[in-house]
Order: structure tokens, then C-alpha cells, then sequence
């Protein structure tokens, strides 16, 4: 069985290890800033984000297309969060 530390750690390296350079750079800041201040079904729903597909996650955030509503909450928080930190950077 996965510890909550462990859990948390494969989380974030997956975050920032996505496949393609613009998801590392939404995800994996948000779970630097977030990951362990998220509710248990957060987690959950953040492990189920994980196992998409890195074009559908950014068509997703950019609102291209509707976010299946499982993780539609979740990936307005992290895309809010990524246009937030975005904008302080330029």
C-alpha cells in the first residue's frame, strides 16, 4: 500500500514529468503550491487528471473543449492558478 508521502511524491513527479513542456509547467507548479493542502477527494480527482491525455488537459484548460465533469472543478482551480502565476511573471 502507497504512503500518504509516497502518494504525494509519485503525484509530483508526475506532475512535472508530463510529456510535454507546457503541462509540466501548469501542473507541476500547482502541485508544488497545493498537492498537500488537497482534501482526500481532490487527490482523487487529481490522480484521475493525471492519467489524461497531455493534448486534452491543455485543450481542456485553455477551453477549447468541456472538461469531463469528474475534473471539471478541479482543472478550473489549476487553470485559474497557472493564468494567476502567469501574470505576475510578465
Amino acid at each position: 500500500m502507497e504512503t500518504a508521502e509516497a502518494r504525494l511524491k509519485r503525484m509530483r513527479m508526475r506532475s512535472w514529468r508530463r510529456g510535454t513542456k507546457e503541462m509540466d509547467l501548469v501542473l507541476g507548479p500547482f502541485a508544488d503550491a497545493h498537492l498537500e493542502s488537497l482534501s482526500e477527494a481532490d487527490l482523487l480527482t487529481y490522480d484521475v487528471l493525471l492519467a489524461e491525455n497531455d493534448q486534452d488537459l491543455m485543450a481542456w484548460i485553455l477551453g477549447q473543449s468541456a472538461a469531463p465533469a469528474t475534473i471539471a472543478s478541479l482543472l478550473s482551480r489549476i487553470a485559474s492558478f497557472a493564468e494567476t502565476r502567469l501574470s505576475r511573471e510578465t
